[in-house]
């Protein structure tokens, strides 16, 4: 039996009591025998309420972002210290952040490295964008971007990637299977010949306009382990639909 990994990304929704309630619904899933792992990554605000609610449970916890620096004259931003005291996860380089923020391949590397020395697992985002595939780029920007990404290790045990080509995010289309397979293939050599064997064991997600319709079509694809899923993780049941699809797949 294989093991499929899927990431709930809330981004900039619930407040603190919607929330909980969704904390609660999810936790109370029943897929629960282990062929799936379930993380969910919840606003700052909402970390510590999320992470008591789901504690003991088969669910984990992530965040949403980091900042590569351990404290200092940075206001509203969050710390790997921080995080990793109600956290065992941490979303870096999502396409939001790379294009509503400008954050570069160099400072995403550097939050890569804070976050594994804070003892937090990266969940490093990497995909081109629309203009980047219609030009041919498509393979060359997401190799950049990876590598440009984990320049500053030399292991990548511990790390996950999720690739979510930007053209597909909050869109309603989704990157076919046969596409989605194809990048991550990619990904996965590129890390093989960059790091060795180990590359092997990194989980390799897709991301972008994921639900229960389509995920199995992507998870049954060899580099594909799960996926990374935005609106649909908002709602509990669409969300352990979700991932009672990946299980079927996974058992």
């Amino acid at each position: 039996m294989t093991t499929s990994t899927i990431v709930g990304n809330w981004k900039m929704n619930t407040t603190l009591a919607s929330a909980e309630i969704l904390a609660y619904g999810i936790r109370d899933m029943r897929v629960v025998d282990g062929s799936v792992d379930i993380i969910i990554c919840p606003p700052y605000v909402s970390l510590d309420r999320v992470s008591r609610i789901v504690s003991g449970s088969h669910i984990r916890v992530g965040a949403q972002d980091v900042h590569p620096e351990s404290s200092g004259a940075f206001t509203g931003e969050v710390s790997p210290d921080m995080i990793a005291e109600v956290a065992d996860f941490v979303i870096v380089g999502h396409s939001e952040r790379r294009q509503l923020f400008s954050e570069s391949d160099e400072f995403i590397g550097r939050k890569v490295v804070a976050s594994l020395n804070a003892g937090l697992k990266p969940i490093l985002c990497v995909g081109e964008s629309l203009e980047d595939r219609r030009a041919g780029r498509a393979e060359e920007v997401v190799r950049s971007q990876l590598l440009n990404s984990l320049a500053g290790i030399e292991d990548v045990d511990g790390i996950l990637v999720a690739y979510e080509p930007v053209w597909a995010i909050g869109t309603g289309e989704a990157a076919n299977p046969q596409i989605a397979q194809y990048m991550l293939g990619t990904i996965r050599f590129a890390l093989k010949s960059n790091f060795g064997a180990i590359a092997d064991s990194v989980p390799c997600l897709y991301g972008g306009s994921v639900n229960a319709d389509n995920v199995q079509d992507f998870v049954r694809e060899p580099d594909i382990d799960g996926a990374l899923v935005g609106g649909a993780s908002l709602d509990a049941q669409s969300f352990a639909a979700i991932v009672a699809r990946a299980a079927e797949v996974a058992g």
